[in-house]
C-alpha cells in the first residue's frame, strides 16, 4: 500500500482552477482576423486521494485538452494546475520528477507506447530508474506484474508477442510499479472486446483498492465508469456539465448529453459491476 499523500490545502490531491484553452482555425482569406475556437471554458475540478473518478464525454468534448493539461502535457491559456499545493506546468524531467512520481499515465495505445525492442522486464525497471524509486526494481517488476495477473515469465517476452489484453495490463503495470498516489487512464479499455474490457477494469479497481491510488479514467462510454468509479464527471463542449456520484449520474442525468451518452452505452454486462461492488 502507498503512503498517505500530501493533498492541496483544501483536502484534493490533484486541482485544475479555472482553465481555458483555445485554439486558432485555419483561415483561406488572410485579410481576415483568425477566429479561436474553444477547447476549455472556465474548467475547474478536483480529485480526491483514493477516489475513483470517470470522465465522459464525446469526442471533441474537451477529455483530451483536459488531460494533457493534468498530464503537464500542455500548458493552458488561463488557469493553472496544483498537485500537493504546487503549480504543476510543462517543464524540463528533472523539474517534474516529484509529479511523474505522484500521477502516472495509462495510455489508450499501449502498444505503441511499448518499445519493441525491449523486453517487459526492461519496460517496467525503466520508470523505477528514471524517477530513481528507492526499492529494489527487480522484485518490484515481479510483484507488480503479478499483481496485474500475468506470470513472471512475461519478463523475457517483448511487446510484439503480447495480445491486446496482456499488453494493457502490462502498461498498467508499468505505471503501477512506482506507487503513484494517481493513475491517469486514456480510453485503457476501448480496443478490447466485451470480456476483456471487464477483466482490465476489474484490474483498475482493485489495485485503486489495494493500494489507496486514485483513478481518474478518461471515457467515452458511461458503462465502463459504471463497472469501476465512485464519481462520474461529463464534458461538452469544453465544460464540465455534471459531477455527480455515478449511481446517481446513472438514474438520473441532468443534461442531455449525459442522457445521450447512457442511451449509447454497452449493454448492462458493465453496469452490473455497479450493482454488486462493495
Amino acid at each position: 500500500m502507498s503512503a498517505a499523500p500530501t493533498v492541496n490545502q483544501d483536502g484534493s490531491f490533484l486541482r485544475a482552477q479555472r482553465l481555458s484553452r483555445s485554439v486558432t482555425l485555419p483561415c483561406a482569406f488572410p485579410w481576415r482576423a483568425p477566429e479561436r475556437q474553444p477547447l476549455l471554458t472556465d474548467l475547474s475540478l478536483a480529485l480526491f486521494p483514493g477516489e475513483r473518478v470517470g470522465l465522459v464525454g464525446r469526442s471533441g468534448s474537451g477529455k483530451t485538452t483536459l488531460l494533457r493539461a493534468l498530464l503537464a502535457l500542455d500548458r493552458p491559456d488561463a488557469g493553472q494546475v496544483t498537485c500537493q499545493d504546487r503549480p504543476v506546468r510543462p517543464a524540463s524531467v528533472a523539474a517534474l520528477r516529484w509529479y511523474r512520481r505522484a500521477v502516472q499515465f495509462i495510455p489508450q495505445d499501449p502498444v505503441s507506447t511499448l518499445d519493441p525492442r525491449r523486453t517487459v522486464e526492461a519496460l517496467l525497471m525503466e520508470p523505477l530508474q528514471q524517477l530513481q524509486v528507492p526499492c529494489d526494481h527487480h522484485e518490484r517488476t515481479r510483484d507488480t506484474l503479478e499483481q496485474v495477473g500475468l506470470s513472471t515469465r512475461f519478463l523475457r517476452c517483448r511487446p510484439g508477442i503480447l495480445s491486446g489484453g496482456q499488453a494493457q495490463r502490462v502498461a498498467i503495470a508499468r505505471a503501477t510499479a512506482i506507487r503513484p498516489a494517481y493513475l491517469l487512464a486514456d480510453e485503457p479499455v476501448s480496443g478490447l472486446d466485451l470480456p476483456l474490457q471487464v477483466q482490465v477494469l476489474d484490474v483498475l479497481t482493485r489495485l485503486s483498492r489495494e493500494m489507496g491510488m486514485g483513478l481518474l479514467l478518461v471515457t467515452h462510454d458511461l458503462s465502463v465508469v459504471a463497472r469501476t468509479c465512485e464519481r462520474t464527471l461529463v464534458m461538452h463542449q469544453g465544460e464540465l456539465v455534471e459531477d455527480q456520484p455515478t449511481a446517481s449520474l446513472l438514474q438520473n442525468p441532468q443534461h442531455p448529453c449525459t442522457a445521450q451518452l447512457l442511451d449509447a452505452a454497452h449493454p448492462p454486462a458493465l453496469f452490473q459491476g455497479l450493482l454488486t461492488a462493495p
